[in-house]
């Protein structure tokens, strides 16, 4: 995916946004805990590119809709 690396040299290969240090899992959780919104992790994580964030989120939501329909 555009604008996520993994590589073994930053946080032992975990993903997370080019060029930063940010987990892209701190966006899944953020947004899973109901509390924060996408604003806030953004303002948290200012490194962060928004455009990536999006991304990242319209890529999961993909792939849900995806397995559901798979399922059903």
């Amino acid at each position: 995916m555009k604008g996520i690396v993994s590589d073994p040299d930053i946080l032992s290969g975990t993903p997370v946004f080019m060029g930063t240090r940010v987990p892209v899992k701190t966006l899944i959780d953020y947004l899973a805990s109901g509390v924060n919104t996408l604003q806030d992790f953004l303002e948290d994580y200012p490194s962060v590119n928004p455009t990536d964030a999006k991304q990242v989120i319209g890529q999961l939501g993909q792939q849900l809709l995806h397995s559901e329909l798979i399922a059903a």
